[in-house]
């Protein structure tokens, strides 16, 4: 019997110790592109590549590789059904600000020069196209808010474009999947919605919004590698006799403080320095420009660019489909917190008794993660941010994807969502959660 038992022991040592090896552990290399089976019908989800045309300040570059390993990786699974590239493909916004973006011709051109700088990348993309095996899906962002359908189709043939009516938006559900929802996630964000109000006058058909210019400023920034002001802000302070709209351009313009605070750039705040010559605009402007500016202390606020901007938000809003109203002080105060863009997956999906979605993904915020809540049944449901590719993304991870295996007949059968980052070209799982709907 001792014996016996010592077997008995054994074997059972044995079985766990298998399982415990087998099992994917979170932050353990994985293959994520495998279900265990034949049927093909994985989605991955990534965003945020930021492809640039000149390499010499493009905020993706050295992950190249990396990317490229990864979409090799994607083509070779018999698992995968769909990839979909959540916004933020091409980067019109991250071009320093005396940088004539277009270099005196079109978009068109831009967008070739982008292929012919990511053309390992942008090979990988085709040759999945071109398989027929794998659908792959552009969402646009943000940052590649005005390139045109036919300019994506020019460097990417074949691919699916899930836009909205809307110019810069789109949200998608992949095909049998109507309970997922897809979209980069700047619709919610005072500084990156698309803003078709403000600018008519001096740009007519501009949907751009005031995240442009600041990612101009920025880029420059970078560039230049300042570390202080070599100016001196202007004095602003709030309307003592002003309404709720001009307490409202004051909130705007401590956003704008903070940027240049943070942000310096060398050049004067009167200097004319940032080449447009996109979506409309044709003149250069100055980072005086932006800022909202008063006579004398005290008085009255006025600005040049965006002029009024704090009173149309919720006109903004829609026009561009925001389903449930965000108001417009919170919207500006906290147009730079990460936070905000995940509360709105909640908000606007998860406890909108007019939405029936249970999966929610954006990009935008470079910040991945995964975040399990209820909805306003309580139902569980899951938000995932599928983080970034950028190079440099300082305090967090870049190289992220998101992984969906759904459910299947079993009633036991759950929905993957996994979170996996890529760093020294082996997927790590960062993060999962399931449910079934």
């Amino acid at each position: 019997m001792k014996i016996f038992y010592t077997i008995i022991i054994i074997i059972a040592a044995l079985i766990i110790t298998f399982v415990i090896y087998n099992r994917p552990h979170i932050g353990s290399p994985a293959n994520p592109f495998t279900n265990a089976g034949k049927e093909r019908n994985m989605v991955v989800v990534l965003s945020d590549l930021h492809l640039g045309a000149d390499l010499a300040y493009a905020e993706f570059n050295k992950n190249t590789p990396s990317l490229e390993k990864l979409l090799k990786q994607i083509k070779a699974s018999p698992n995968v059904k769909e990839l979909v590239i959540a916004g933020d493909l091409l980067d019109e916004w991250y071009v320093p600000a005396p940088v004539n973006t277009y270099a005196g011709k079109d978009q068109r051109d831009f967008v070739q020069r982008i292929a012919t700088s990511n053309k390992g990348v942008i090979s990988d993309f085709n040759d999945i196209i071109q398989s027929g095996k794998i659908r792959v899906t552009y969402v646009p962002g943000n940052h590649d808010l005005t390139i045109a359908a036919e300019n994506i189709d020019l460097i990417l043939p074949g691919i699916h474009q899930a836009r909205d009516n809307e110019q810069g938006l789109g949200t998608y559900s992949p095909a049998e999947f109507p309970k997922i929802a897809i979209e980069h996630g700047h619709r919610y964000n005072f500084f990156c919605a698309p803003d078709p109000i403000s600018n008519q006058d001096i740009a007519p058909g501009t949907i751009m919004p005031p995240g442009y210019f600041f990612t101009r400023i920025a880029a420059l920034h970078i560039l230049e590698k300042a570390t202080q002001p070599d100016v001196t802000m202007p004095v602003v302070t709030p309307n003592v006799s002003g309404d709720n709209s001009q307490s409202l351009l004051f909130a705007y313009w401590k956003l704008w403080e903070w940027t240049m605070d943070n942000l310096p750039i060398k050049e004067k705040l009167d200097e004319k320095i940032i080449v447009t010559n996109v979506d409309g605009f044709t003149e250069k402007y100055s980072v005086s420009d932006l800022l909202p500016y008063q006579q004398v202390a005290g008085g009255q606020l006025n600005v040049k660019l965006y002029k009024g901007i704090q009173d149309t938000w919720k006109e903004r809003q829609i026009l561009n489909k925001v389903p449930v109203n965000i108001p417009v002080a919170q919207a500006i105060e906290r147009a730079s917190l990460a936070e905000e863009t995940d509360d709105q997956a909640k908000a606007q999906y998860f406890m909108n008794p007019k939405s029936d979605k249970r999966i929610v993904i954006f990009g935008h915020t470079h910040d991945a993660k995964i975040i399990p809540s209820l909805n306003y049944q309580g139902q569980k449901s899951i938000y995932a941010n599928s983080g970034t590719w950028i190079d440099r993304n300082p305090n967090l991870t870049t190289m992220n994807f998101i992984v969906i295996t759904p459910q299947n007949a079993a009633t036991t059968s759950q929905t993957y969502v996994r979170l996996y980052n890529f760093e020294n070209n082996v997927a790590t799982k960062m993060s999962e959660d399931f449910l079934r709907y």
